[in-house]
């Protein structure tokens, strides 16, 4: 009998609380944080993929539900959407010391968790949040060559698949961008505003 949704997806959470080969689980236990797995509905057509949880997210077990996290739910506000109709998660499911960028091998080991969130969940668009995530999507689902900045990418459709599986991969600048340049706000909006178009079809 298959599994449901929700019986999948907690086999992946299972799976990341226990992964001690992680280099970061020892960082977690250590400091008392939790794996950040994902949230929001199951029968989402948006899935947000951020890079890696901050420590706001890592003491709350919750994605993006810090600084960066407030202006993901007003860029959500403007299109008329909430947490409630996507689904949030990140490549990396536990945080780096000091938010550095992710490693390649942490990519290495975090990633399939992530593909499997998605062809369970299976929505019609996956928004990218910033640049590491936005090349490992273009590289892992069909579109290596157009791979360049986030700068030049953001706000692109690209068509992607695997398998049985396709969808609308558009990258966005990291919220957090926001918070640094008040100039990416009003880009993030139309970029989100866009995305919200295509996801209804």
């Amino acid at each position: 009998m298959a599994k449901s949704t929700t019986e999948q997806l907690k086999c992946i959470r299972d799976e990341i609380i226990g992964l001690e080969e992680s280099p970061l689980y020892s960082y977690r236990t250590e400091n008392g944080y939790y794996p950040v797995i994902g949230q929001g509905s199951h029968e989402a057509e948006i899935m947000c993929v951020g890079e890696a949880p901050g420590e706001t997210e890592a003491k709350k077990g919750i994605p993006f539900c810090g600084a960066a996290g407030r202006v993901l739910d007003e860029l959500l506000s403007e299109v008329g959407l909430s947490r409630e109709d996507i689904y949030i998660t990140n490549l990396l499911k536990d945080r780096p010391p000091s938010n550095r960028d992710p490693r390649p091998e942490e990519i290495e080991l975090y990633a399939p968790f992530l593909d499997r969130q998605m062809y369970v969940l299976r929505p019609r668009v996956i928004l990218a949040l910033g640049r590491f995530s936005a090349e490992y999507l273009m590289k892992r689902y069909g579109n290596p060559d157009k791979v360049t900045g986030i700068t030049k990418m953001h706000g692109q459709e690209y068509a992607a698949a695997a398998d049985d599986f396709s969808f609308t991969l558009i990258p966005l600048f990291h919220p957090a961008a926001a918070l640094y340049d008040s100039s990416k706000r009003e880009t993030l909006i139309e970029d989100m505003k866009h995305a919200a178009q295509v996801a209804k079809g």
